[in-house]
Protein backbone atom coordinates (compact mmCIF):
# COMPACT_ATOMS: atom_id res chain seq x y z
CA UNK A 1 0.00 0.00 0.00
CA UNK A 2 1.23 3.21 -0.99
CA UNK A 3 1.04 6.84 0.85
CA UNK A 4 -1.45 8.04 -1.20
CA UNK A 5 -4.07 5.21 -0.60
CA UNK A 6 -2.99 5.36 3.19
CA UNK A 7 -4.28 8.61 3.35
CA UNK A 8 -7.26 8.02 1.68
CA UNK A 9 -8.45 5.35 3.93
CA UNK A 10 -7.56 7.27 7.02
CA UNK A 11 -9.47 10.30 5.27
CA UNK A 12 -12.32 8.55 5.19
CA UNK A 13 -12.38 7.29 8.56
CA UNK A 14 -12.52 10.86 9.88
CA UNK A 15 -15.28 12.09 7.60
CA UNK A 16 -17.19 9.20 8.68
CA UNK A 17 -17.51 7.70 5.19
CA UNK A 18 -15.26 4.61 5.82
CA UNK A 19 -16.19 3.07 9.10
CA UNK A 20 -12.95 1.48 11.18
CA UNK A 21 -14.42 -2.33 10.01
CA UNK A 22 -13.93 -1.41 6.74
CA UNK A 23 -10.96 0.30 6.82
CA UNK A 24 -9.22 -2.70 8.36
CA UNK A 25 -10.55 -4.49 5.80
CA UNK A 26 -9.19 -3.00 2.96
CA UNK A 27 -5.66 -3.18 5.40
CA UNK A 28 -6.15 -6.70 5.50
CA UNK A 29 -4.70 -7.32 1.91
CA UNK A 30 -2.06 -4.88 2.55
CA UNK A 31 1.27 -4.10 2.62
CA UNK A 32 4.19 -5.78 2.16
CA UNK A 33 8.19 -5.31 1.47
CA UNK A 34 9.57 -6.74 -2.19
CA UNK A 35 13.07 -7.18 -1.86
CA UNK A 36 13.21 -8.91 -5.50
CA UNK A 37 14.07 -11.89 -4.19
CA UNK A 38 11.39 -12.09 -1.11
CA UNK A 39 7.95 -10.26 -0.90
CA UNK A 40 7.70 -9.75 2.51
CA UNK A 41 4.01 -9.56 4.14
CA UNK A 42 3.64 -7.32 7.24
CA UNK A 43 0.09 -8.14 7.91
CA UNK A 44 -0.04 -11.72 7.79
CA UNK A 45 -0.41 -10.87 11.71
CA UNK A 46 -3.53 -8.83 11.26
CA UNK A 47 -5.43 -11.45 9.19
CA UNK A 48 -4.17 -15.08 10.96
CA UNK A 49 -2.66 -13.41 14.52
CA UNK A 50 0.69 -14.66 13.25
CA UNK A 51 3.32 -12.91 11.59
CA UNK A 52 5.05 -13.52 8.95
CA UNK A 53 7.72 -16.47 9.69
CA UNK A 54 10.82 -16.84 7.52
CA UNK A 55 11.61 -20.15 5.89
CA UNK A 56 15.89 -19.44 6.23
CA UNK A 57 17.09 -22.82 4.52
CA UNK A 58 18.12 -22.51 0.59
CA UNK A 59 18.34 -18.53 1.70
CA UNK A 60 21.88 -16.98 1.74
CA UNK A 61 23.17 -15.59 4.59
CA UNK A 62 22.60 -11.97 3.10
CA UNK A 63 19.09 -12.71 2.14
CA UNK A 64 18.43 -13.76 5.45
CA UNK A 65 20.08 -10.72 6.67
CA UNK A 66 18.24 -8.36 4.28
CA UNK A 67 14.46 -10.28 5.34
CA UNK A 68 15.33 -9.37 9.11
CA UNK A 69 16.37 -5.85 8.50
CA UNK A 70 13.51 -5.18 6.19
CA UNK A 71 10.91 -6.78 8.81
CA UNK A 72 12.77 -4.92 11.88
CA UNK A 73 10.60 -1.67 10.96
CA UNK A 74 7.07 -3.02 12.02
CA UNK A 75 5.86 -3.71 15.17
CA UNK A 76 5.30 -7.63 14.89
CA UNK A 77 7.47 -9.94 16.48
CA UNK A 78 10.42 -11.69 14.03
CA UNK A 79 10.95 -15.17 13.89
CA UNK A 80 13.19 -17.09 11.55
CA UNK A 81 12.68 -21.38 10.99
CA UNK A 82 15.80 -23.80 9.93
CA UNK A 83 18.44 -21.11 10.01
CA UNK A 84 21.96 -21.99 10.51
CA UNK A 85 24.73 -20.29 13.05
CA UNK A 86 25.54 -18.12 9.81
CA UNK A 87 22.91 -17.00 9.27
CA UNK A 88 22.54 -15.61 12.40
CA UNK A 89 26.10 -14.28 12.54
CA UNK A 90 24.75 -11.89 9.24
CA UNK A 91 22.16 -10.91 11.32
CA UNK A 92 23.11 -10.33 14.63
CA UNK A 93 25.86 -7.03 14.20
CA UNK A 94 23.04 -5.15 12.74
CA UNK A 95 20.32 -6.42 14.66
CA UNK A 96 21.48 -6.51 18.22
CA UNK A 97 18.35 -7.60 19.71
CA UNK A 98 18.19 -11.12 17.73
CA UNK A 99 18.90 -14.28 19.77
CA UNK A 100 19.99 -17.81 18.25
CA UNK A 101 18.47 -20.84 19.93
CA UNK A 102 20.85 -23.64 18.08
CA UNK A 103 19.21 -26.47 18.45
CA UNK A 104 16.01 -25.71 17.26
CA UNK A 105 18.04 -23.92 14.35
CA UNK A 106 15.67 -20.84 15.04
CA UNK A 107 16.36 -16.57 14.53
CA UNK A 108 14.21 -14.25 16.51
CA UNK A 109 13.69 -10.76 17.73
CA UNK A 110 11.07 -9.91 20.09
CA UNK A 111 9.24 -6.63 19.49
CA UNK A 112 6.13 -7.20 21.58
CA UNK A 113 5.44 -9.35 24.68
CA UNK A 114 2.46 -12.36 23.98
CA UNK A 115 0.74 -13.35 27.18
CA UNK A 116 0.53 -16.94 26.86
CA UNK A 117 -3.03 -18.60 28.10
CA UNK A 118 -3.34 -20.48 31.38
CA UNK A 119 -3.11 -24.28 29.32
CA UNK A 120 -0.03 -26.00 28.43
CA UNK A 121 1.25 -27.31 24.99
CA UNK A 122 3.05 -30.73 26.09
CA UNK A 123 6.49 -31.98 23.83
CA UNK A 124 7.04 -35.40 23.94
CA UNK A 125 9.87 -37.36 22.27
CA UNK A 126 10.50 -40.89 21.97
CA UNK A 127 14.12 -40.53 22.09
CA UNK A 128 17.09 -37.70 22.54
CA UNK A 129 17.93 -37.97 18.88
CA UNK A 130 14.71 -36.65 18.73
CA UNK A 131 15.09 -33.24 20.63
CA UNK A 132 16.40 -31.00 18.23
CA UNK A 133 12.67 -31.53 16.11
CA UNK A 134 11.62 -31.35 19.71
CA UNK A 135 13.16 -27.68 20.46
CA UNK A 136 11.91 -26.81 16.91
CA UNK A 137 8.36 -27.12 17.93
CA UNK A 138 8.87 -26.03 21.55
CA UNK A 139 10.75 -22.99 20.96
CA UNK A 140 7.91 -22.35 17.93
CA UNK A 141 5.50 -22.22 20.64
CA UNK A 142 6.66 -20.03 22.81
CA UNK A 143 7.64 -17.40 20.55
CA UNK A 144 4.14 -17.82 19.74
CA UNK A 145 2.85 -17.05 23.42
CA UNK A 146 2.81 -20.46 24.81
CA UNK A 147 4.17 -22.25 28.08
CA UNK A 148 5.61 -25.55 27.19
CA UNK A 149 6.53 -28.28 29.34
CA UNK A 150 9.32 -30.46 27.95
CA UNK A 151 9.14 -34.84 28.12
CA UNK A 152 12.37 -36.07 26.41
CA UNK A 153 13.42 -39.56 25.44
CA UNK A 154 10.26 -41.53 26.84
CA UNK A 155 10.08 -44.18 23.94
CA UNK A 156 7.91 -47.32 23.97
CA UNK A 157 11.07 -49.23 24.23
CA UNK A 158 10.81 -48.09 28.20
CA UNK A 159 7.13 -47.75 28.51
CA UNK A 160 7.52 -46.82 32.61
CA UNK A 161 9.14 -43.55 31.37
CA UNK A 162 6.19 -42.13 29.80
CA UNK A 163 3.74 -43.23 32.77
CA UNK A 164 5.71 -41.76 35.18
CA UNK A 165 4.98 -37.97 33.29
CA UNK A 166 1.37 -38.95 32.59
CA UNK A 167 0.22 -36.40 35.26
CA UNK A 168 2.28 -33.32 33.54
CA UNK A 169 0.97 -34.52 30.27
CA UNK A 170 -2.82 -34.58 31.01
CA UNK A 171 -2.55 -31.45 32.45
CA UNK A 172 -1.65 -29.71 28.98
CA UNK A 173 -4.43 -28.84 26.75
CA UNK A 174 -2.71 -30.33 23.68
CA UNK A 175 0.18 -32.84 23.02
CA UNK A 176 3.22 -32.95 20.43
CA UNK A 177 4.50 -36.47 20.42
CA UNK A 178 8.03 -36.58 18.24
CA UNK A 179 9.12 -40.04 17.10
CA UNK A 180 11.28 -41.86 14.66
CA UNK A 181 12.18 -45.66 14.66
CA UNK A 182 8.32 -47.10 14.56
CA UNK A 183 7.28 -43.92 15.43
CA UNK A 184 4.79 -46.14 17.97
CA UNK A 185 4.62 -43.10 20.79
CA UNK A 186 2.38 -41.31 18.82
CA UNK A 187 -0.70 -44.45 19.45
CA UNK A 188 0.25 -45.24 22.61
CA UNK A 189 0.16 -41.12 23.67
CA UNK A 190 -3.22 -41.18 21.87
CA UNK A 191 -4.96 -44.26 24.09
CA UNK A 192 -4.02 -42.37 27.29
CA UNK A 193 -4.99 -38.68 26.97
CA UNK A 194 -8.18 -36.57 26.15
CA UNK A 195 -6.74 -34.10 24.23
CA UNK A 196 -5.83 -33.66 20.80
CA UNK A 197 -2.48 -35.19 19.77
CA UNK A 198 -0.15 -33.89 17.03
CA UNK A 199 2.46 -36.46 15.54
CA UNK A 200 5.58 -35.70 14.53
CA UNK A 201 7.85 -38.38 12.39
CA UNK A 202 11.26 -38.28 12.52
CA UNK A 203 13.86 -39.24 10.30
CA UNK A 204 15.90 -41.03 13.01
CA UNK A 205 16.41 -44.85 12.74
CA UNK A 206 17.94 -47.21 11.27
CA UNK A 207 18.41 -48.50 7.23
CA UNK A 208 14.55 -49.82 7.36
CA UNK A 209 12.74 -46.64 9.17
CA UNK A 210 13.68 -45.45 5.58
CA UNK A 211 14.61 -41.85 6.66
CA UNK A 212 11.36 -41.63 8.47
CA UNK A 213 8.53 -43.16 6.13
CA UNK A 214 8.53 -45.86 8.41
CA UNK A 215 7.39 -43.38 11.66
CA UNK A 216 4.88 -41.41 8.94
CA UNK A 217 3.25 -44.66 7.61
CA UNK A 218 2.57 -45.44 11.00
CA UNK A 219 1.55 -42.54 12.66
CA UNK A 220 -0.74 -41.84 9.70
CA UNK A 221 -2.05 -45.42 9.79
CA UNK A 222 -2.40 -45.33 14.23
CA UNK A 223 -5.16 -46.91 15.82
CA UNK A 224 -5.86 -44.16 18.33
CA UNK A 225 -8.57 -41.68 17.17
CA UNK A 226 -7.89 -38.11 17.52
CA UNK A 227 -3.96 -38.64 16.51
CA UNK A 228 -3.06 -35.93 13.47
CA UNK A 229 0.07 -35.99 12.15
CA UNK A 230 2.54 -33.57 10.45
CA UNK A 231 5.31 -34.12 7.72
CA UNK A 232 8.83 -35.79 8.60
CA UNK A 233 10.95 -33.64 10.74
CA UNK A 234 8.52 -30.83 11.02
CA UNK A 235 8.69 -29.47 14.34
CA UNK A 236 7.55 -26.06 13.28
CA UNK A 237 4.48 -27.16 11.79
CA UNK A 238 3.63 -29.00 14.78
CA UNK A 239 4.70 -26.22 17.19
CA UNK A 240 2.37 -24.12 15.16
CA UNK A 241 -0.62 -25.82 15.05
CA UNK A 242 -0.50 -26.65 19.04
CA UNK A 243 -0.39 -22.92 19.73
CA UNK A 244 -3.56 -22.45 17.29
CA UNK A 245 -5.32 -25.15 19.61
CA UNK A 246 -3.99 -23.80 22.84
CA UNK A 247 -4.68 -20.11 21.90
CA UNK A 248 -8.21 -21.27 21.81
CA UNK A 249 -8.69 -21.65 25.17
CA UNK A 250 -7.44 -18.01 25.10
CA UNK A 251 -9.78 -16.99 23.44
CA UNK A 252 -12.47 -18.70 24.53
Amino acid sequence: MNAKELEKILRGIGAGTVSVEEALEKLRDFPYTDLGFARIDHHRELRTGYPEIVYCAGKTPEQVRAIFMAMEGHDNNIIGTRAGKEMFDQVSPFLPSAVYYETARIISIEKKKITPPGTHIAIITAGTSDIPVAEEAAVTAELLGNNVVRIYDAGVAGIHRLVDKLPEIRACRVAVVIAGMEGALASVVGGLVNMPVIAVPTSVGYGASFEGISALLAMMTSCAAGVTVVNIDNGFGAGFAASRINRLCRDE
